[in-house]
């Protein structure tokens, strides 16, 4: 199938579909007679699983290593769960921190609304932060 297809078809653009295949992620499709670049099952298959590990928030850098590790013949499950785990770690840390600024947040914003437009000094900086 074309590159339009293709891309279609694993849910992307044919920008991005380039991408992973100049980034070493897909390997190159093979080209027509008239030099169109002819993508098969298999491609759109890694494309969505490319596609699938973006989505978890995964780092191309990780989803090369998994992708390896599959083109060495070897299962990548047990990897990928352990990148899924330190990525939820990750995510409920990040979680933790934004909950903590939203309450700073609010708290300033409380402030803020309780002010007056009088009592911001020109000569100062704003009061509010």
């Amino acid at each position: 199938m074309r590159i339009g297809e293709a891309a279609a078809a694993a849910g992307m653009t044919t920008k991005t579909l380039r991408f992973y295949e100049d980034s070493g992620l897909l390997p190159a499709a093979k080209r027509s007679c008239n030099g169109y670049r002819d993508y098969t099952e298999d491609s759109v298959a890694r494309l969505e699983f490319i596609r699938r590990g973006r989505a978890a928030g995964l780092a191309l850098t990780k989803i090369r290593e998994i992708l390896g590790l599959r083109d060495a013949g070897e299962a990548p499950c047990a990897h990928v769960q352990d990148l899924l785990s330190n990525q939820l770690a990750d995510l409920d840390h990040q979680i933790a921190e934004l909950i903590a600024l939203r309450s700073v947040v609010a708290g300033l914003h409380a402030n803020a609304a309780a002010g007056t437009d009088a009592s911001c000094d020109p000569g100062r900086m704003c009061s509010y932060l």
